[in-house]
């Protein structure tokens, strides 16, 4: 899983410079924002991501850009990007974060298909420990998919904390409106109750099936069928994590510990 860097070029309409940061390509696009490949002054090479315009001038988008900036901020570790500037009160509200080189997983996958067992198990245990650091931050992610992940030479980093939110904190969305991705939505965001870090487990247990090949509930596509692509090593905690009750779902900790026992 070689890195492979897929940066398009700047728009005519894309900024040039933000704050103190020349911009220099574009990484990619979401629902929030657009993310730049930037250079600080002192020529590091940094992602930067400025929300859309049509977004800058709702008060809900900006305190959840705010409370992505403070989710990125707490999360640290060797999983995750490292914040390194924000301004969440700036005419076009942007967050700067260490550049991480490497393609997306959802970007390995649609090239190179499948991965192997021995892959699949490094991926494992890199997103539990990510998992593990985020919720002992007290964050849940609650959009965790495999474009949300990024294969580096250094293992997977957990990035795009855009609709995290801390344990306690009230939704900032409104009301019937499910927030995620569908195919790695858990049965609670589907019936729109509270997201716990359950919630992100059952998304794991989805990215990594779909690492070994399923598409998330493709037509005819049955959960059993998903699973009976992963190593028979994984079976049993991915299946754990994909329990319909999320009482019954494992830690990012019981996880990691578990997989670390995997031999291969």
């Amino acid at each position: 899983m070689a890195p492979q860097l897929r940066h398009q070029p700047l728009r005519e309409d894309d900024p040039r410079r933000i704050g103190r940061y020349q911009l220099t390509a574009r990484l990619g696009q979401g629902g929030m924002g657009t993310v730049f490949l930037g250079r600080s002054p002192g020529e590091r090479m940094v992602a930067v991501k400025v929300i859309h315009t049509e977004f800058a001038t709702d008060p809900t988008f900006r305190q959840r850009f705010a409370r992505e900036i403070a989710a990125a901020r707490l999360v640290g570790g060797f999983h995750t990007a490292a914040v390194v500037d924000a301004d969440a009160d700036s005419e076009h509200p942007w967050l700067v974060t260490e550049y991480i080189p490497g393609p997306s997983l959802h970007d390995v996958l649609q090239q190179h298909g499948a991965l192997p067992p021995r892959t699949l198990h490094i991926l494992a245990l890199g997103i539990a420990e990510a998992l593990e650091g985020i919720h002992s931050c007290s964050i849940i992610h609650r959009d965790l998919k495999p474009s949300n992940i990024i294969v580096s030479t250094t293992g997977p980093r957990v990035i795009d904390f855009g609709i995290a939110r801390a344990f306690d904190s009230t939704a900032l969305t409104r009301t019937n409106v499910v927030v995620g991705t569908q195919g790695f939505l858990a049965p609670e965001q589907l019936a729109g109750s509270a997201s716990t870090p359950a919630t992100d487990l059952y998304a794991y247990g989805m990215v990594l099936c779909h690492a070994a090949g399923a598409v998330p509930f493709p037509d005819g596509e049955t959960l059993e069928s998903a699973l009976e692509l992963l190593p028979s090593t994984l079976v049993n905690v991915i299946t754990n994590c994909l329990n319909h009750d999320p009482a019954h779902r494992p830690t990012g900790t019981e996880v990691l510990g578990t997989v670390s026992r995997i031999m291969f």
